[in-house]
């Protein structure tokens, strides 16, 4: 068991990249919300996404 917080997936549902407006999936493994459009990983710290975009982390693809 992970000391994380569960993570709400129906979260994801309403949830956009602040940067490209477009859609995020879910790596639970990373503990992140992706945003394939403007290449960044936003991360989750204690169950909550943070959405910005100077914590984001970049892609490399």
């Amino acid at each position: 068991m992970s000391n994380e917080q569960a993570f709400d997936r129906k979260m994801i549902e309403a949830l956009v990249c602040p940067l490209t407006q477009g859609p995020l999936t879910y790596d639970a493994e990373a503990q992140e919300l992706v945003s394939k459009s403007a290449k960044l990983a936003f991360p989750i710290r204690g169950g909550i996404p943070v959405m910005l975009i100077d914590e984001a982390r970049k892609l490399d693809s």
